[in-house]
């Protein structure tokens, strides 16, 4: 049977959040606070609610909007090369290495942005990336989001349509997820194997896999 190993990448693989980072790389603090203040009445509800998918829309539309998408990719491909050099948990570094080392494949499914994941995964050897999606018009960011936050449910929806498209779906696979928070449940629970990598292994993990 194939085996997959699906990697959460923010506070899973790497030491950190990769998407605010970059977001101030991209449009610089500044910029990017007063773009915030700007849309003060969707901003500050979304904090209130802790809406991560309203509050990560605000920010690439106020990072990405009438940018060129050339431009951001040069900063992206930097951005990786960061993350790979100094960015990396160790320990899941390695994970990653054996599955790599069986013949597994490995696919990154997070709620961090395309544009750098997919060069971070040529670095790290990983098939393919399923994560958050920047519109574009032509050669230039629109600002918008491409589909749904790449988290909770929308996790195991994307590899699914990905397992369909590439291996005749879920059931032709043994799938080892990794994650290390909520927004990774749904991917865990789905899995053959789940390995919590989070500071507290959570109530609703199953204890075989704590």
């Amino acid at each position: 049977m194939i085996r997959i190993a699906a990697f959460d990448v923010d506070g899973t693989l790497t030491r950190r959040d990769c998407v605010v980072p970059f977001i101030r790389q991209v449009a610089g603090t500044r910029p990017m606070v007063k773009q915030l203040a700007l849309g003060a009445r969707q901003s500050i509800p979304a904090v209130v609610r802790r809406d991560r998918d309203c509050l990560k829309a605000l920010g690439a539309h106020a990072a990405f909007a009438g940018r060129d998408v050339a431009e951001v990719q040069q900063l992206a491909d930097v951005f990786a090369a960061d993350v790979f050099a100094t960015g990396l948990r160790p320990d899941q570094w390695s994970a990653m290495s054996r599955h790599a080392a069986a013949g597994d494949q490995i696919v990154l499914v997070s709620a961090s942005f395309e544009i750098y994941l997919r060069p971070l995964a040529e670095l790290l050897g990983a098939d393919d990336v399923l994560a958050v999606r920047l519109e574009t018009d032509g050669d230039i960011f629109t600002g918008n989001l491409v589909g749904p936050n790449c988290r909770g449910p929308e996790k195991v929806r994307r590899l699914n349509e990905w397992l369909d498209e590439h291996h005749g779906g879920r059931a032709n696979v043994h799938v080892t997820a990794y994650g290390d928070s909520a927004g990774d449940r749904e991917l865990l629970l789905d899995s053959d194997t789940a390995v919590y990598v989070g500071s507290s292994s959570p109530a609703w993990l199953p204890a075989s896999s704590r």
